[in-house]
């Protein structure tokens, strides 16, 4: 079925798309969990008039990664389209990828030396200040201009994440990217070797290895940042843009570049946000909301929380959201949708597999069915458990922006 030819481009509506970072989870206490536990009147009501049910974001059992995640529920089939990391943190915190880039996201951590071996203690760096993130930057960024044929260009994202660009004399392929991220994905390992899985990918990989060993060297002295993690390696992508996919004039409004750097990949239109706090958020969109057809705004903390496995906290930013749904409301938009990319469980303190809950509400909900919005009262809803990628389906049914199939 060619969607673009149900679509009514000239159909005029609002739609609000909420993600609340890594929500889904598991019982943490009394057999509950974070959305079970939370004071949310707001979004009990708004459920109970609304469609609910669990999305899928990738296949059954498969853990997401945050793009996969965003991307499905941005319309595009994951298995379909694989984006590296590095390409969406470049793109987040505001840099020109071009096609002689190999993008990079990398992780300030601490490392203790055995034997001359580096074995991560915080894959994190106690996620330093963004401030100290900056002194750090800006320190190597004075000291390793090139290596071997490539520029090296970084920039910081938030707390210990940053972006690396190895920009080459020439344009690189897709083939280049096939190299393994070197963080071990827990602590009191070692840190893996760059390797690439051929040769245009090992010649990037030897590049990668002599930038980790010179951060190294320049950072010995740090007591928490003293070591760099590399994940992502990944090229400018080729992906048809989401307004011209959904006919929706679309605006992002998130605080983290990695989501700012997704939007921007889909050819979303991504508004600065004037501080960090989800009253920041909603003053944003309420700012812009005559601009745009369709937001995507994103709330990070609580998936933050969850890899933390900080039940309280994960619950305290869901109680913060309800508190701010009375004032989305009264801007009376015809679709409004909370899920989130993936559920981030707290007693796995990682992504998971699990269903994510998803509520869509709009006057043609047969709704009733879900008392809150939980993960247990989402299954009794009438949407089911489906592909997150069809979720921007439902949206434009929902907002009446799609004609008849057929005769």
């Amino acid at each position: 079925m060619n969607l673009k030819k149900l679509i009514k481009r000239d159909k005029k509506s609002k739609i609000i798309l909420f993600v609340l970072d890594g929500v889904g989870d598991l019982p943490v206490k009394d057999g509950r969990t974070p959305l079970e536990l939370a004071n949310t009147p707001n979004l009990d009501e708004l459920a109970k008039a609304s469609a609910t049910g669990l999305h899928i974001p990738v296949d059954y059992g498969i853990t997401p990664g945050s793009g996969p995640g965003h991307l499905g529920i941005f319309g595009y089939e994951p298995l379909k389209l694989e984006i590296g990391r590095g390409i969406l943190e470049a793109l987040g915190v505001g840099l020109e990828v071009k096609e002689t880039d190999i993008a990079i996201r990398g992780n300030f951590a601490t490392v203790k030396y055995e034997n001359g071996k580096p074995i991560v203690i915080d894959r994190r760096a106690g996620r330093i200040p963004t401030e100290e993130n900056r002194r750090l930057i800006n320190y190597l960024s004075q000291n390793i201009k090139k290596i071997d044929e490539a520029e090296v260009i970084l920039c910081s994202g938030k707390e210990h994440r940053f972006s690396l660009i190895l920009r080459f004399p020439h344009k690189v392929s897709s083939l280049a990217e096939k190299i393994n991220d070197t963080d071990p994905q827990g602590t009191g390992k070692e840190p893996y070797e760059p390797k690439g899985e051929n040769e245009e990918a090992e010649r990037v990989a030897e590049i990668a290895r002599k930038f980790i060993n010179q951060v190294a060297e320049l950072l010995k002295n740090e007591t928490k940042a003293n070591y760099v993690l590399l994940r992502g390696f990944s090229v400018k992508p080729d992906i048809e843009p989401f307004p011209e996919k959904f006919g929706l004039k679309s605006a992002c409004i998130a605080v983290y570049p990695m989501y700012k750097g997704l939007a921007r990949l889909v050819g979303m239109d991504v508004i600065t946000v004037e501080g960090e706090a989800i009253k920041d958020e909603i003053d944003t969109l309420k700012r812009y909301y005559e601009n745009y057809d369709f937001f995507f705004i994103h709330i990070k903390k609580t998936d933050s929380f969850g890899e933390d496995g900080n039940y309280a906290g994960k619950v305290k930013v869901i109680e913060e959201f309800d508190s701010f749904l009375s004032e989305v409301l009264s801007l009376k938009p015809d679709v409004i949708a909370i899920t989130g990319d993936h559920s981030t469980p707290c007693a796995m303190k990682s992504h998971s597999w699990h269903p994510v809950p998803v509520l869509i509400y709009s006057p043609y909900c047969l709704g009733g069915l879900s008392k809150r919005f939980t993960e247990r009262e989402c299954l009794k809803g009438e949407l089911g458990i489906f592909p997150s990628h069809k979720l921007i389906q439902l949206l434009l049914a929902h907002s009446e922006k799609l004609t008849k199939f057929g005769a």
